[in-house]
């Protein structure tokens, strides 16, 4: 069958097809070859130049005449590169990238001579099949000294760079897997990386201590939970990317790009440093977790994303990073966003209607994208947990007291900028102890909200939360969900979510028909949605109750994004139906990842726990968790935080990018800034910004569509997505079922 929208298909022979047939071709024994060009020889070879603080291909200044003509010299950034070849020889590597269509290629080279320096070219033309072959040929006689092109193998991106004690090495990703899709958009999973030496006369003084370090850096294992995408930017959130207004070169948010180290240090002293900034070979890589599934609602498909980006910042294993540090950055950073959108559309956009002019683009926004955007990380405050005895819950030690909580306001006006006011805080950590550990954390982190609160405009204060889910649990007198759904829709009205568009029409006559029955006329909203501001969850992990409380926060969200989407009548959702417990599950995968990266161990306490249906296993498990989790924090810890300072690029505990200065202390009075406080997105420039994005990146289809590819249903990304159908006990039949029933009449509403 032919499938006019499949997953990249991840295979040797993908990337290797020939450009405009003449690039590249594979022999029988899956080494790739070079193919003859048409261009005449040119002995000259490619020289290095600077300008204007971007590395350029310096090309020879006798060009053959095709190339003159027809070198595109500007590059559309929504037309990806997601496959790279790399030639090496004795002198150089060169890497071709290519588009999915094969239709369009670019080249950059790394020098391979210098041991101390790493200087790499980027050429700013870009080529179709025909002249980058001519371009290879070129290479291939003008370095046949040294090689040729030499032998050629398969990347899917560049990572970045890393040297120990002598010579670089290249990090490439060698293997990837699909495992997201949204608005024409792949996400991708790093299944496999490459540590290339780059010089090719890579002399080690200290063998020893160079392997000591390698040994060390790979304990970062690329393999598990680190995304990337070609065409999206990860390491922003979705209501981010489609309202801002689109700049002229790629920026990211570094606070979540694992690999921002290894993308600048390299480059450090070069002009002001921003080829990596702007690169569009070196991939960004967000760590955390992706997952999606969709829901079947009567034959209309929904997709439910959500993504888990952890923070570079103040990142470790869980008794050796906690609270905060001098920056006001916290441990156990994470963003989650909750990503519901119908698949009426794929891209982002509707296309122009029948009457626009010939000529014009006049796309409009799909109203069919909504997202809601949670946090979690440990409490702004100097804490710590010595583990120096066998106890597994180590006393807690509050190391600096600090009147002024200057830390934590950093840390508050960091989120006011980040995401606007108003700023609402869940703390869920125990309020009486038989012997204080959390419950001095409580009072300590009360007292700090109460400070910082007295100086904030009334309108603007931190909504704080405290809440003792734990004992709320073991009396068995307080519905846990019931209260954290409170919480949830009381957090969700403050925020609000974001949705690319108006309600539904049907919102409208609902509403009219309401009033001539009753004279009660409910609101209906004509403009895009917008959240300004963030819930902020934490218990002492922010694990167990955390991931409990924020499954809460996103089914509660789910119904309103639904609702908002048209799909349901109310955003009242009931528990045990098949769209919740799919949602349960992707709560508690994520939860198991974000636990696995902090304490070595999967959840303890899952929703089913609060909600009083554990299963009849849940007890051995818990202990067997509990197990891991001791041994992990006793004996590999130490390991496991020297191989990510190492690979995030810190020094002695330092926070990145810190110099030897002093931080200089803020206002004790004023200790936000007051722009901060004001929205951070406004309707009338998020509705510019999302009307210019659709008319200037919307050109995902030739991408996105590969109506010449053979292929079954099987490597059909959408096809095989889990989804509500797939669940235990469904057939196919279950497809006029609605998913949003209970199966039980076990229902939590707020209370």
């Amino acid at each position: 069958m032919t499938d006019t929208n499949n997953a990249p298909d991840d295979t040797q022979k993908d990337p290797l097809k020939s450009m405009s047939g003449s690039l590249a071709t594979l022999s029988d024994n899956g080494q790739l070859t070079s193919g003859s060009g048409s261009a005449s020889p040119m002995k000259s070879s490619v020289k290095l130049s600077e300008s204007n603080g971007t590395l350029k291909l310096g090309k020879s200044p006798k060009p053959s005449r095709t190339m003159a003509l027809h070198c595109h010299t500007t590059d559309d950034t929504v037309l990806s590169y997601n496959k790279f070849i790399l030639y090496e020889n004795k002198l150089r590597f060169y890497i071709v990238a290519s588009n999915t269509s094969d239709s369009r290629h670019k080249i950059i080279k790394i020098d391979r001579t210098s041991q101390d320096e790493l200087n790499v070219v980027e050429d700013d033309a870009t080529y179709n099949g025909k002249q980058m072959s001519e371009m290879l040929k070129m290479i291939e006689d003008g370095n046949k000294a040294s090689g040729g092109l030499g032998k050629a193998r398969v990347l899917f991106g560049v990572i970045g760079f890393i040297r120990f004690t002598a010579g670089w090495y290249m990090i490439a990703i060698s293997r990837r897997s699909v495992v997201a899709l949204f608005g024409g958009h792949y996400v991708y999973h790093c299944e496999e990386t490459d540590m290339i030496p780059v010089c090719s006369t890579h002399r080690i003084e200290r063998p020893a201590e160079e392997q000591r370090l390698i040994g060390i850096f790979k304990q970062v294992d690329l393999s598990k939970n680190f995304y990337f995408s070609y065409t999206y930017d990860l390491t922003s959130t979705l209501q981010h990317n489609l309202t801002r207004p689109v700049p002229s070169h790629r920026i990211i948010n570094d606070r979540y790009a694992w690999n921002h180290h290894l993308t600048t240090t390299p480059f450090e002293g070069k002009d002001d440093g921003s080829p990596p900034q702007k690169a569009w070979w070196l991939l960004p890589l967000i760590h955390g977790h992706v997952d999606q599934a969709k829901l079947t609602v009567l034959g209309r498909i929904v997709f439910v994303t959500l993504i888990a980006r952890r923070s570079r910042h103040h990142a470790g294993a869980r008794y050796l990073k906690r609270g905060v540090n001098d920056e006001g950055n916290v441990a156990n950073e994470v963003e989650t966003e909750q990503i519901v959108s119908e698949t009426v559309t794929t891209p982002f956009y509707y296309p122009a209607t029948r009457d626009t002019p010939t000529g014009s683009k006049k796309r409009r926004p799909s109203p069919n994208f909504t997202s809601y955007v949670q946090y979690r990380g440990s409490i702004p405050i100097y804490w710590t947990q010595e583990l120096n005895s066998m106890s597994p819950k180590p006393p807690i030690e509050i190391s600096v007291m600090d009147p002024f909580y200057t830390p934590a306001s950093r840390h508050f006006d960091d989120l006011f900028a980040r995401y606007g006011a108003p700023l609402m805080i869940l703390n869920l950590i125990k309020r009486r102890e038989p012997q204080p550990r959390e419950s001095k954390l409580l009072e300590e982190y009360t007292q700090c909200v109460e400070y910082l609160n007295q100086f904030l405009p009334e309108d603007k204060k931190i909504v704080y939360r405290a809440w003792d889910m734990s004992r709320a649990y073991k009396e068995k007198t307080h519905d846990v969900i019931s209260y954290l759904e409170d919480f949830a829709e009381e957090s969700i009205q403050l925020t609000g979510f974001f949705h690319s568009g108006p309600e539904p029409y049907s919102h409208f006559l609902k509403s009219e028909e309401l009033a001539e029955r009753t004279g009660t006329e409910l609101p209906w909203r004509s403009t895009m949605s917008l959240q300004n501001g963030i819930c902020r969850t934490n218990c002492v992990d922010c694990l167990d109750r955390t991931n409990a409380a924020q499954f809460v926060f996103g089914k509660r969200a789910l119904g309103h994004q639904l609702y908002a989407l048209g799909i349901v009548e109310s955003p009242n959702l009931g528990f045990d139906s098949d769209a919740v417990n799919m949602l349960t599950e992707m709560y508690h995968d994520h939860g198991d990842t974000l636990a696995m990266q902090y304490t070595g161990s999967a959840l303890v306490n899952r929703v089913e726990t609060y909600r009083r249906m554990p299963h009849w296993n849940s007890h051995s498990r818990d202990i067997i968790e509990n197990f891991r989790r001791f041994y992990t924090n006793s004996l590999l810890d130490a390991d496991k935080q020297a191989a990510i300072n190492l690979f995030l690029g810190v020094q002695d505990d330092r926070p990145i990018g810190r110099s030897s200065l002093p931080l200089k202390r803020g206002s004790y009075l004023n200790w936000f800034h007051q722009e901060n406080l004001e929205p951070a997105y406004q309707l009338a420039e998020c509705e510019q910004g999302i009307q210019q994005f659709v008319q200037t990146r919307g050109d995902f289809w030739i991408e996105y569509y590969r109506p010449l590819l053979f292929t079954s249903l099987g490597k059909h990304f959408v096809y095989c997505m889990n989804s509500t159908l797939k669940l235990p006990g469904k057939t196919a039949a279950d497809i006029n079922q609605s998913p949003f029933l209970p199966h039980h009449n076990v229902i939590h509403p707020p209370r």
